[in-house]
């Protein structure tokens, strides 16, 4: 079992045929996370250990992804992902939680609050990738689309995520060496090696051939979360506030559906991993908040 520097409780669920590790920081109330693309709870370690001084902060990987199984089902699925989510609360002994979700993590989000609105105190929901609610949501269809048919083509997978990456407007150093630095805080907190993981080939696979597509093409049913009354924020980087991107946008046209704020985090779509103290003190204002609404 691994060992880290700081106080991290570890276990796994099984649920629904599979397996999920996670890992338990701090006392207080309790803080989920839902990782992005790759599903690695280790994306959210820095910025876990800072709030945990505060917060119960629970971070996990999600199915299929990095120490958690891939056994079941072959295709990805918003509603069960939601249903794990849930899963990890109850083996971390809790029934709800603020919740904080990252790019495929913050539709997940979006979805607990629809389907799973008992288990959510508030949602942040960080530049949700929800392209069908653009003007030109056809374009970006066509353009998820066509880096699936290359993954699932004999060019393969990898040249699929570079197309993706490079396709979708963002700054592709930044997020290199975002990842980089959240890489290496991980590795320098533990004591002990860590537990297996699926190979990045595989992890590359998930993305682009079971998450992409159902990723991208969900669209959240905003009337029942306004009707199941779940405190809803929708957060933005300022990196593509200042560019008006995409995601930017569509954070924009989600916030006015759902009639909630919006909230200007620093930096690019993955700099809780490059600058997590100002993201820290940013998200730790915003629970502030949720907190005083709750009481």
């Amino acid at each position: 079992m691994t060992a880290y520097k700081t106080n991290v409780q570890i276990d796994y669920v099984t649920t629904e045929g599979d397996t999920l590790y996670f890992e338990v920081r701090g006392q207080g109330d309790p803080l989920l996370m839902i990782s992005p693309g790759g599903g690695d709870g280790d994306h959210f370690m820095q910025l876990a250990d800072i709030l945990s001084d505060e917060f119960k902060v629970i971070t996990y990987d999600r199915r299929a992804n990095a120490r958690s199984t891939r056994n079941y089902p072959q295709n990805f699925e918003i509603s069960q992902q939601s249903r794990d989510a849930v899963a990890i609360l109850r083996a971390a002994g809790e029934r709800s939680a603020y919740v904080l979700g990252n790019s495929s993590g913050a539709n997940i989000a979006l979805d607990m609050a629809k389907t799973q609105p008992h288990a959510c105190r508030a949602v942040i929901s960080h530049e949700p990738p929800i392209p069908g609610v653009l003007p030109e949501s056809k374009k970006w269809m066509r353009f998820f689309a066509s880096v699936y048919k290359t993954g699932c083509g004999i060019s393969g997978p990898n040249l699929a995520a570079l197309r993706f990456i490079m396709g979708i407007n963002e700054p592709v150093k930044k997020l290199g060496k975002a990842h980089k630095q959240a890489n290496k805080y991980a590795k320098g907190q533990r004591i002990e090696p860590d537990q297996p993981r699926i190979s990045n080939t595989d992890a590359v696979n998930v993305l682009i051939k079971n998450e992409l597509l159902p990723v991208t093409n969900y669209l959240p049913d905003t009337n029942k979360i306004m009707e199941n009354d779940v405190s809803m924020f929708i957060g933005v980087g300022s990196w593509a506030f200042g560019k008006k991107t995409w995601l930017a946008r569509t954070a924009i046209i989600l916030a006015d559906r759902l009639d909630c704020e919006i909230v200007t985090f620093p930096g690019h779509h993955g700099s809780f991993m490059d600058m997590p103290e100002k993201w820290s003190s940013v998200l730790r204002d915003l629970l502030h908040r949720a907190q005083k609404e709750n009481s």
